[in-house]
């Protein structure tokens, strides 16, 4: 039984083409697909629906893909889904070698409370790396419980697996930490009410003074 973590697949060569074809072998339970990359003719594919839909659960899957008999490794780039009903459409394929690195963009997991009153609003859900192809790391964890207000986490501060390294600029805002806009606006109101009521109470004051002068 095919599983999420099960990533031998078997794909069969395809020589016919066009939406026609596309749809009956999506009736079947089979996905169209293309193998591309390392200066080879793309390779059009059909793959085993279910297991593949299982599989794509993952960012970055790396595939061990058996076409003809022969063992291709293959990285996930891109997956075609109908925008209404999500059905898979089409899958892209990236030929891969064991030792190989590549980029890829790494999901960001955040966990944790920042300081009470503060909220950890998330600039960027992802974080393109470069690392090995047959290493890449489903995601990257971040840690916020506790962090102040105006707290910055650029993608310098990630923590990253063993051979991985940053493709984007470190500087590149991932997390702030901040006051929500609703919860200072009502600080300012509170504010301007005490100030009000304060100038109203320091007028009767005055009032009363001046009325026990006369």
């Amino acid at each position: 039984m095919s599983t999420e973590t099960d990533t031998k697949v078997h794909a069969e060569v395809r020589e016919n083409f066009g939406k026609g074809f596309a749809r009956r072998l999506r009736a079947a339970g089979k996905i169209p697909a293309v193998i591309y990359g390392h200066g080879t003719d793309p390779l059009h594919v059909a793959l085993p629906g279910h297991q593949m839909a299982l599989l794509i659960r993952r960012a970055n899957v790396v595939l061990e893909l058996d076409v003809n008999g022969k063992e291709q490794l293959t990285l996930v780039k891109d997956v075609q889904k109908d925008p209404v009903h999500q059905i898979i459409e089409h899958i892209d394929l990236l030929v891969v070698r064991k030792g190989e690195k590549v980029q890829v963009d790494v999901p960001i997991t955040v966990s944790g409370e920042p300081a009470p009153g503060t909220i950890a609003a998330q600039d960027a859900n992802t974080v393109l790396l470069e690392v090995e192809a047959t290493h890449i790391p489903e995601r990257i964890e971040l840690d916020v419980e506790g962090l102040e207000e105006g707290t910055h986490i650029t993608a310098a501060d990630l923590t990253l697996p063993k051979g991985a390294s940053l493709a984007v600029d470190p500087e590149t805002l991932i997390i702030a930490i901040s006051v929500p806009s609703s919860t200072l606006a009502a600080e300012d109101e509170i504010a301007a009410a005490d100030a009000e009521v304060a100038a109203e109470q320091a007028e009767e004051s005055e009032g009363a003074k001046e009325a026990e002068s006369e």
